[in-house]
């Protein structure tokens, strides 16, 4: 098998094989060039307290500790802000030697502040799940600004699949920038691709966005239907800094836009474990092609979730939140990002999930 990250065509062979299965068919709108998307099933069950299982233990038997109340999402049911639910997943697997994976929220869910894991039988860590695990899948649920409305089938995670090694050295993505340059600007390489935060726009001064604490419920199936205003507050400045607020959520933008070859994927991560007062929370995976040219990019800027913790905490134009780890693929996908696929980002800038319109 060749190391690096599964591509489209290498997952649906392994659906094909039955390591993943299914209680109800892949749709093909699932399959991302690196990555799956995983469906919320029939039940939620309401839990005191977020859980892992621990090593030799199932979630089922946590559950049945930790359990307050299930619901039907038949019809739709409402995951109130600021409780945890348990959510058995459509999806399960039986990872063959040598095959790892990841989850992540996907960017829509991470842009409403809704924190969503993934946790298996035996786990000890969230969202990551060892070669040779068989067994359920669970999405953990936090909503964390807002309530929303979910129903059976709704994708809030992905999965990805990796063979070996798949990481890129400093050295090697030094050298990947110098034949192709992965960022606007000069390049921060230190465990990764560094980005900074842009409090200085080149036009206006809108900076970010703040969410709102007392709002409506968001129906996750509504695609550019709440109007803005009633949800966010937006940040302006011309000084090139904000102070953020405790326990506030803010939606941000990185002073770089960057790209991902098609040959490579990426995934968000913390500069630092802690920087400073706050915690940028990242959601999603970049997939190949994200921001590049042959996708109809022209690099793609990353949009920050942040969180601010105990103290007030100034944050400056320019300062570093975070990083950006390249992987190989183990093959190019068949399709990229922004082609032929409902791609939702390719190209942005500051920008809110897909759920919300202007007004």
């Amino acid at each position: 098998m060749t190391q690096g990250v599964l591509t489209d065509s290498a997952i649906r062979a392994m659906i094909e094989r039955g390591e993943i299965s299914v209680t109800i068919p892949v749709l093909p709108e699932q399959i991302q060039p690196a990555s799956l998307d995983l469906r919320l099933g029939q039940v939620a069950y309401r839990i005191r307290a977020s859980f892992l299982a621990g090593r030799n233990q199932r979630v089922d038997t946590k559950l049945a500790e930790f359990e307050m109340h299930r619901m039907d999402l038949s019809n739709g049911a409402v995951l109130e802000k600021g409780c945890v639910y348990l959510v058995p997943l459509m999806e399960g697997l039986a990872l063959p030697a040598g095959l790892t994976a990841v989850a992540n929220a996907k960017s829509s869910t991470g842009r409403l502040d809704l924190l969503t894991r993934v946790i298996t039988d035996g786990g000890t860590e969230f969202d990551r799940i060892p070669e040779g695990y068989t067994g359920p899948l669970y999405a953990e649920i936090c909503p964390r600004s807002f309530s929303v409305l979910v129903r059976p089938g709704m994708r809030l995670n992905q999965i990805r699949f990796r063979a070996g090694q798949a990481m890129l050295s400093d050295a090697e993505l030094k050298i990947l920038h110098t034949a192709e340059p992965l960022v606007s600007g000069e390049a921060v390489i230190d465990h990764g691709l560094g980005f900074s935060v842009d409090l200085l726009p080149s036009e206006g001064d809108l900076v970010g966005y703040r969410a709102k604490p007392h709002t409506g419920v968001i129906d996750l199936d509504r695609i550019a239907h709440y109007p803005a205003s009633e949800f966010w507050e937006e940040l302006r400045t011309r000084e090139g800094r904000i102070i953020l607020d405790p326990g506030a959520f803010y939606i941000l933008v990185s002073r770089e836009a960057v790209t991902i070859p098609p040959d490579f994927a990426a995934e968000m991560a913390p500069y630092l474990a802690m920087v400073g007062e706050f915690r940028v929370h990242y959601a999603g995976f970049f997939d190949p092609g994200f921001g590049h040219g042959t996708a109809g990019g022209a690099g793609s800027r990353g949009v920050l979730e942040v969180r601010c913790h105990e103290a007030p905490f100034v944050l400056e134009h320019g300062q570093v939140v975070g990083r950006l780890v390249y992987e190989r693929m183990a093959e190019r996908p068949e399709r990229l990002y922004g082609t032929g696929i409902a791609s939702n980002y390719q190209g942005q800038g500051l920008k809110l999930a897909k759920h919300f319109r202007a007004g």
